[in-house]
């Protein structure tokens, strides 16, 4: 999905109610039971034993996206309040009807006038779900006042609740991702419509969050004739991902979709291939072959027993009867493995994802991949990726595009550089960037998950590129998932692997 700048946005937004007025709230209906959709499925993941969400609103349109969720909340049975910062005769236009409807089904609200109307509301236990929908993309400058009091306040409750702001976080520059002032630090951004360019900025990451979007209703004509604000790079959206993944016929059997077949795993590492064999598992593949050493085969039968397994790994292992491999995780970089990678890269008989140590083994030689006869993906973190590419992961931190570009133009390769903002990088084609998942996943195991979950994908004949793309989306909603259900500082990389099937739902369903 592209990015646009708020003023085209606006100005696309602006030209189809100029044709037709009564799609002023139309879009804020849309944008309303989008965002309410969003915040349902987040309070489903939490569990919570109260239900209540609290719905801040500014004066402008933002403020109407919110008036239009809570009415959809309470109609889902929620309980939502609404506490405005401004006073309600500045409320105007459709962000007037929606708060005047949500007025009519008595959904409580509160005007809070002043900036010291803030401070003693901080001692009030907030319900689970706090919703910001103070400033749009139209903001301009720091905030100050009341907007900035009550900015102040949702990231005091942000280390107790969940935050989700509509459109964009209030206080962040739609077209920069910078901040003049305070701003709200989101768990999610739903943004309305197309992502806004500032999010793909560095500058953005922190108060980001997740990101997810949602459709306005704009009509395609539209749509489409907003221009694009960063033609080089693409966002991973939900709906790329549902237009990705393959439908599942009636009458298919488990070779329809494909065998994986993944290498790795030593007596030093023997979790990383059981990790990978979750995720191919949940993947979609028909059939998951696993070639490792002994100590590692006996933990993958516990934990994966719909595998195939074999506790013969060598360099000699054959590959016959295989859609996609893997090979990587826990791998080693002793001599056998660097044969192993070696023939991989003569003899596979399909798509190939090298990560981890089969990375390191190519020893700083990325050209070696080119003679590949059929797709390779790496998989890098960045300082893999340095190590391929003979400099020092600070340098690719400094600039992740172009690395990640630089990679898969030496290579040939399709290079996924993991990370805060996953890149997804082919030569001639548009870097794509995915914008969701969390600190939580920083831990062990999480990149042995995803390299499965690709291998699986790939198995079932899936383009490698569009594979990639959906992977990293996949890992990264599975990654948010398990967060909501365990927190960023308790979930580990198995937790990611079993909150997959969930991922696969949202993708799906919405």
């Amino acid at each position: 999905m592209k990015f646009v700048s708020a003023q085209n946005m606006r100005e696309g937004e602006g030209r189809a109610i100029l044709r037709t007025p009564a799609l002023d709230q139309t879009l804020m209906d849309h944008a309303g039971r989008g965002l309410a959709g969003v915040i349902a499925e987040m309070a489903t993941h939490l569990d919570h034993p109260d239900p209540g969400i609290r719905l801040l609103a500014g004066p402008g349109n933002n403020g109407g996206d919110v008036f239009a969720a809570a009415l959809f909340l309470a109609d889902m049975g929620f309980a939502p309040e609404i506490w405005i910062a401004c006073p309600v005769e500045k409320i105007k236009g459709a962000a007037r009807h929606f708060f005047d409807e949500a007025a009519a089904e008595e959904i409580p609200w509160h005007e809070l006038l002043a900036a010291e109307d803030w401070d003693p509301v901080r001692d009030v236990a907030p319900p689970p779900i706090l919703v910001d929908g103070l400033l749009g993309t139209g903001g301009q400058g720091a905030p100050t006042g009341i907007i900035r009091a009550a900015i102040e306040y949702l990231n005091v409750k942000s280390r107790e609740c969940l935050v989700i702001s509509a459109d964009i976080p209030s206080g962040m520059n739609a077209d920069t991702g910078a901040a003049a002032g305070p701003v709200v630090q989101a768990d999610y951004t739903v943004t309305m419509g197309f992502p806004k360019a500032g999010m793909a900025a560095p500058a953005a990451a922190e108060a980001l969050g997740s990101l997810r979007s949602v459709s306005i209703g704009l009509p395609g004509e539209f749509a489409d004739a907003i221009p694009d604000a960063r033609p080089g790079l693409q966002w991973i959206s939900e709906a790329d991902v549902r237009r990705i993944l393959p439908r599942r016929r009636r009458d298919s059997h488990k070779g329809t979709y494909g065998r994986a077949l993944l290498l790795g795993g030593s007596p030093a590492y023997p979790g990383a291939i059981v990790l990978a064999a979750e995720g191919a598992a949940r993947s979609g593949a028909g059939l998951v072959r696993v070639a490792t050493v002994e100590s590692a085969a006996s933990a993958v039968v516990v934990r994966v027993p719909e595998a195939i397994i074999g506790a013969d790994l060598s360099p000699d292992f054959p590959l016959a009867g295989t859609d996609a491999i893997l090979a990587g995780p826990g791998l080693g970089r002793d001599p056998e493995a660097r044969r192993l990678v070696a023939r991989l890269l003569h003899e596979t008989p399909g798509p190939l994802v090298l990560d981890a140590d089969a990375i390191a083994v190519l020893e700083g030689k990325p050209e070696v991949v080119k003679n590949c006869a059929h797709p390779v993906v790496l998989t890098p973190h960045p300082g893999e990726l340095a190590r391929l590419l003979g400099t020092d992961a600070a340098a690719i931190q400094r600039d992740r595009l172009t690395a990640a570009q630089k990679a898969a133009e030496l290579t040939g390769a399709i290079v996924v550089l993991k990370g805060a903002g996953t890149l997804v990088a082919k030569t001639g084609q548009p870097v794509w960037i995915n914008l969701n998942g969390n600190p939580g996943m920083a831990c062990g195991g999480s990149g042995d998950v995803l390299a499965g979950l690709l291998a699986g994908l790939l198995a079932q004949k899936l383009d490698p590129l569009q594979a990639a793309c959906a992977a990293v989306w996949l890992h990264g909603t599975a990654g948010d998932i398990a967060a909501l259900q365990k927190t960023q500082a308790a979930m580990k990389a198995g937790d990611i692997a079993r909150c997959l099937p969930a991922a696969f739902r949202q993708a799906r369903l919405r």
